[in-house]
């Protein structure tokens, strides 16, 4: 005679298997909002190389134009104040247009930052930044994968030591004590913690990422490439309209600047 015998989960058990099968759900739902966020990212990314290829360049190429307009209106009518006022804001956005279609560094990257002096780190900051080096540094582990999550954080805690960042390195070490990794201990009560952290670790993440959907949908990039496929569904290259139309404009201003030229050697 054969005797069935049941097995009784603990109440650490049932409920550590149900959080586990939600856990299961968002892990497949992050992996599919990670990968709609590259993909979306990599989408732009081309289409703005592609931009600054063919109008951003244009665009850079008319504004040193009219900036050179300017400044030849400013010389030749020095009493103008406006006219030297108007010369300077074409420079300036001459400069803007230049960097954005990667055709020159940003002003501010020829400048040495070496010397640069760095906000006063205070005593509670030093006292902070020890704590939280000693708590989190590499070494203090063996296992591959968390020393590698370590030094990252490491670099991260630095960088705000040096920018003087107190409320950055405590935020750290919230997420860090709020962590799996930070759970001691084994048995299902131990893991039932951990994958509780987790959920609340990939919560986290979805609600960053869809922040980060929601400002790439609603950037000028994306209005900008979303025009450009709705032209070509009607069979218009919007984009070598708008060249076309920049290289009228840059002839015009050429032309002009040849003329202030030859009136300014009179």
């Amino acid at each position: 005679m054969s005797q069935t015998i049941e097995k009784h989960l603990s109440p650490e058990d049932e409920e550590l298997g149900r959080k586990q099968a939600v856990l299961a759900g968002l892990e497949a739902q992050l992996a599919d909002r990670e990968l709609e966020l590259a993909s979306l990212r990599a989408d732009l990314i081309q289409f703005e190389k592609r931009y600054l290829q063919t109008v951003g360049r244009r665009y850079a190429i008319l504004d040193e134009l009219r900036a050179q307009i300017a400044e030849a209106h400013a010389h030749q009518n020095p009493e103008r104040h406006n006219a030297r006022d108007q010369a300077r804001q074409a420079r300036s956005k001459a400069q803007e247009s230049a960097c954005a279609a990667g055709e020159e560094p940003p002003e501010a990257s020829t400048h040495d930052t070496s010397s640069a002096s760095r906000p006063n780190q205070s005593e509670s900051l030093r006292r902070l930044y020890r704590q939280a080096i000693l708590l989190l540094h590499p070494d203090r582990t063996l296992d591959g994968e968390e020393k590698k999550k370590r030094h990252h954080l490491t670099a991260e805690i630095n960088a705000a030591y040096h920018r003087g960042d107190e409320d950055r390195i405590r935020a750290i070490l919230r997420e860090w004590h709020a962590s799996p990794e930070n759970v001691q201990g084994d048995g299902p009560g131990a893991e039932l913690v951990r994958v509780i952290r987790t959920i609340a670790q990939v919560e986290k993440r979805l609600k960053t990422i869809a922040a980060e959907l929601h400002q790439l949908r609603w950037g000028e990039l994306f209005k900008l490439k979303r025009q450009v496929e709705e032209a070509q569904a009607s069979e218009r290259d919007l984009m070598k309209e708008m060249a076309e139309r920049l290289d009228g404009e840059i002839a015009r201003a050429r032309e002009e600047l040849a003329h202030l030229a030859k009136t300014g050697a009179k």
